[in-house]
């Protein structure tokens, strides 16, 4: 790294702006510079790099914008950066719109644009992989706009903005802009280190208000009032609605009346009314945004954490015969719609729910989720945008996405999945949603609306409105292709340095002058305990020890007990067969059930074989769901046509399961007897020899010994978990890396050589991992190195590598992954050996594991890629089409990379064909994912 007085020059180097080019550039703007966006921009024109923190809507990208006008009107070149494709492509048109066609560029991976033109709009991937890459591109670099900076929160991608802004040159300026944080002069900290220079811009003031409400029933109240004193409180008159209101237990009206029937959609009866009171029910959807539409309150977004429950809002919306737009409007609509369509296959249209979705927006409405097209989702939100309609139905993917404000934001519920459990939203997600509300230069004020329900406290509501934590942490973490990338360019030790002034390493070390502070404390603590709990008959310590000793081995008893009691448990499971019949004794799979298929369980799980449910459910049963080992109530013969994917096979099977086996209450189950350790038990009876033998067991004040012994040792346990907190904390980063090269040591990616940087070398294979920056980029580049894809033609090789890009959604058990063809199933069990001697090395190495390869695209890829039709594809696959489009792309971006990085010609030329073969069609419609 430079010296401070060598980023002093490369600052001073840089003040060569004429200060008129700010006020020449506010002048094409409709509106004048806030404070905040004049002291930025100031900081710009000096010729620091800058980070502005400003709440959303706030008008932050417009520094990033002078940054491309300086470029522009100086001679040098502008890269203005977003963390998506679909960013992306609206700051392209925007740029274009202020600069002019010849001056902007776009490069997203699978776009390319005018790319030497002086502003380039990119995604921050693409800039990384130039800056590894030297691309000749760079030359003449001047500002780098990070826009969305927050992002490198994100533990899937987040980690490249700390690259790009540890590598960038030090000549180059850069323009972070980031959503309100609570530790931005921390990051502003982190970014003078490592860039020299650097200003820090703060606001928190919104340019349009935002008020916050909460929906009972159709009725608006405001979330807050004020007390006789002034002071803001709860609303006094939404507390007496709300307690005048008495929430049924069960039944009454669901948010998805009107949703297709099915799993989501079953609709409810209504509850029978209640004695005292009266009785409440949320407003079905269309009445919540009839209410809003009266109130001048559209157009709106509103936030449901479910694909179905957004699907859902539309269908009920249209049953409820909702009208949000004239009906010139909605010709217009109509026609934008089909010649935005134009480009898609007709035969695919009605794969893709087209009629629906046109209906909706024709009507002013339209749902936005990852599991539509993606052409689908750009129309909505250029739609949106220009006002044409009136209520999106968003999951929360889209607060994280493109510009979309709305008047107003409303939040059905303040808990969501987020892929492991049901939580609640959190202070940042609340403010980040919300924030939505509130178009600049359009209203006046914006709303936050939040639809009571039973379990929605006012004053919780209130809470998370009134907080704004929101901090950045660093989810930066080496990679296999960021080390082998650092070694060729700087060598290991210099590479170490380099990982050394991450965000995350700065992060680390700041938290540890607090740890080692209470350390201190702590062990003055521990000297007063110490004394405390002297005894006038002995050495109390060494008493207090045995006693601890006795808990700890009493204890651990006990969990192997457990243990023991769960891997029985799995064994009964792993001992199932199909036509099984067991009975599940509580939990969500609570009842009858009949095994369908096994699953005997791997490296990572146990055994969760498939069961249909008295329900016809199919659902998995896993050890979480059982406290017992489960017993073989009978055997049923499963029909050879039973299907599982079939709900007509599954209520068949359901209705014999109910017909066949009694439904006696269940017997107790049989109790597992798991013999105690004979050596532990021995040595728990020695040492309660010793203790009754002690000199101070005898003590009249031994219990008050014992309570600051136990004291001194819940003092020393909290202690040595700070030191070694500590101790992982220094160097982290470094210590990571460290263990990446020992493994691609272990691995022959690198090779040991005195005589270079750092004592390691790249090797033919470490060149070749360069190349690949996928998730799995060493089992991509052990695939390729032990030939397992060798052979394979384009449809065989992209259902192969598909298994590296495809993740499944839902706990939903279908049957093992269907294979095209035999040379597929062979390549991709070959694909799962070499993950599992990954694993092993990932584990032995102390790295995070990688998630083994998933097969249950391969059947749809290798239809789509031999050029087969939308709808015989997603026949009998769950799988939306938006889903569907989004892992091909990704397929694609990982074909191309094995292109180009490997040295079999068969190969390369089955990669480039697989690429024509899968990007076609819907795939190929748009460019935004």
């Amino acid at each position: 790294m430079s010296s401070p007085a060598e980023k002093f020059a490369q600052a001073a180097r840089r003040r060569k702006f004429d200060s008129s080019h700010l006020g020449h550039f506010v002048e094409t703007l409709p509106y004048p510079l806030d404070d905040f966006q004049s002291e930025a921009a100031r900081t710009v024109q000096d010729g620091r790099s800058v980070l502005v923190a400003a709440p959303t809507g706030a008008g932050k990208s417009v520094v990033g914008e002078f940054a491309c006008y300086l470029a522009v009107h100086t001679g040098r070149k502008a890269f203005y950066t977003t963390p998506i494709k679909a960013l992306s492509n609206q700051k392209y048109a925007d740029l274009v719109e202020m600069l002019g066609t010849e001056n902007v560029g776009l490069l997203t991976g699978d776009t390319s644009h005018n790319s030497e033109a002086p502003v380039v709009v990119m995604t921050t991937e693409v800039l990384r992989n130039m800056l590894y890459a030297g691309s000749s591109t760079l030359g003449g670099l001047g500002f780098v706009v990070m826009d969305e900076v927050h992002y490198l929160a994100d533990r899937f991608r987040g980690a490249v903005w700390e690259e790009v802004m540890i590598h960038l040159p030090e000549s180059v300026q850069v323009i972070a802009l980031s959503a309100t944080v609570s530790n931005a002069e921390e990051f502003g900290d982190w970014m003078q280190q490592v860039r020299g220079d650097t200003d820090v811009v703060i606001t928190e003031h919104r340019p349009v208000p935002l008020y916050q409400h909460m929906m009972v029933g159709a009725r608006l109240y405001d979330l807050l009032g004020e007390d006789e004193r002034g002071d803001r409180v709860v609303n006094p008159d939404l507390l007496s609605r709300i307690a005048s209101l008495t929430t049924p237990a069960r039944g009454g009206h669901r948010f998805d009346a009107g949703a297709p029937s099915g799993r989501r959609g079953r609709g409810r009866r209504p509850a029978p009314r209640q004695p005292q009171g009266e009785t409440f029910r949320p407003a079905p959807r269309a009445e919540v945004i009839a209410a809003l539409d009266r109130a001048g309150l559209l157009p709106a977004i509103t936030f449901i954490f479910s694909r179905a429950g957004c699907e859902g809002a539309v269908a009920q919306l249209l049953g409820y015969g909702m009208q949000l737009v004239t009906d010139d409007e909605s010709a217009t609509i109509r026609a934008y719609v089909a010649e935005r369509v134009a480009h898609i296959p007709v035969e695919d249209l009605a794969v893709i729910g087209y009629h629906d979705f046109v209906e909706g927006l024709a009507r002013g409405f339209a749902a936005h989720h990852a599991g539509m097209l993606p052409t689908f989702r750009e129309i909505v939100e250029e739609l949106f945008v220009t006002g044409q309609i009136k209520a999106v139905f968003a999951t929360e993917t889209l607060a994280l996405g493109i510009n979309m404000p709305a008047r107003s934001v409303v939040l059905e519920r303040l808990v969501k999945y987020n892929g492991e459990a049901h939580v609640d939203v959190t202070p940042a997600e609340f403010t980040q949603l919300t924030g939505r509300a509130g178009r600049r230069g359009i209203d006046v004020e914006g709303h936050a609306i939040v639809l009571y329900n039973r379990g929605v406290e006012p004053e919780a509501v209130a809470g998370l409105a009134s907080r704004r934590t929101y901090p950045l942490r660093s989810s930066f973490r080496p990679t296999f292709n960021m080390a082998v990338n650092l070694v060729h360019t700087v060598g290991r030790e210099r590479a170490r340095e380099v990982l050394e002034s991450s965000f995350a390493q700065f992060q680390a070390d700041r938290s540890v002058v607090g740890l080692s502070r209470q350390i201190a404390k702590n062990n003055e603590g521990l000297e007063g305990y110490a004394e405390a709990m002297q005894c006038h008959l002995g050495d109390f310590a060494e008493y207090a020890g045995i006693r601890r000793r006795i808990s700890d081995l009493e204890k651990n008893a006990q969990k192997r007990r457990a243990a023991a009691l769960r891997a029985a448990a799995d064994r009964s499971l792993a001992d199932l067969s199909p036509g099984d019949v067991v009975r599940v004794p509580s939990g969500r799979r609570e009842g009858l059930a009949i095994v369908v298929r096994t699953n005997r369980g791997g490296k990572r799980e146990g055994p969760s074989p498939s069961v249909v449910t008295e329900d016809a459910q199919l659902r998995q049963i896993r050890s979480s769901d059982i406290h017992a080992p489960l017993e073989v109530l009978t055997h049923l013969a499963i029909p050879k046509t039973f299907t599982a994917r079939s709900s007509k096979s599954r209520r068949d099977l359901a209705a014999t399961l109910r017909a066949k086996v009694p439904h006696d209450p269940p017997k107790p189950l049989r109790r597992t007897e798991i013999e105690p350790d004979k050596a532990v038990t021995a040595e728990i009876e020695e040492l309660r020899r010793r203790l009754a033998a002690h000199p101070c067991h005898a003590c009249e004040y031994r219990e008050e010994h014992a309570r600051w012994a136990q004291r001194w040792w819940t003092l020393r346990r909290e202690t040595d978990a700070l030191v070694t907190k500590v101790e992982n904390r220094t160097n982290t980063v470094a210590k990571q890396f460290d263990r990446i090269c020992d493994l691609l040591l272990e691995f022959d990616y690198l090779a040991a050589d005195p005589s270079a940087a750092g004592g390691v070398k790249l090797t033919d294979d470490g060149a070749m991992l360069m190349r690949l920056y996928s998730d799995k980029d060493l089992l991509t580049a052990e695939c390729l190195r032990s030939g397992a894809w060798k052979g394979l033609d384009a449809p065989s090789l992209a259902a192969a590598v598909s298994a590296l890009v495809h993740e499944s959604r839902r706990d939903v058990v279908g049957e093992t992954p269907r294979m095209p063809n035999p040379d597929v199933a062979d390549a991709l069990e070959r694909t799962h050996e070499l993950w599992s001697v990954i694993d092993d090395a990932l584990v032995m190495h102390r790295l995070p594991e990688m998630a083994a390869p998933d097969a249950g695209l391969a059947w749809a890829a290798h239809r789509w890629a031999s050029g087969q039709g939308l709808e015989t594809v997603l026949r009998d696959e769950d799988l939306t089409a938006g889903d569907f489009v989004r892992r091909c792309r990704q397929l694609v971006d990982v074909l191309d990379q094995i292109a180009a990085a490997t040295d079999d010609d068969g190969i390369r030329r089955a990669a480039r064909k697989a690429i024509k073969g899968v990007q076609r069609g819907v795939v190929a419609a748009d460019r935004i994912d």
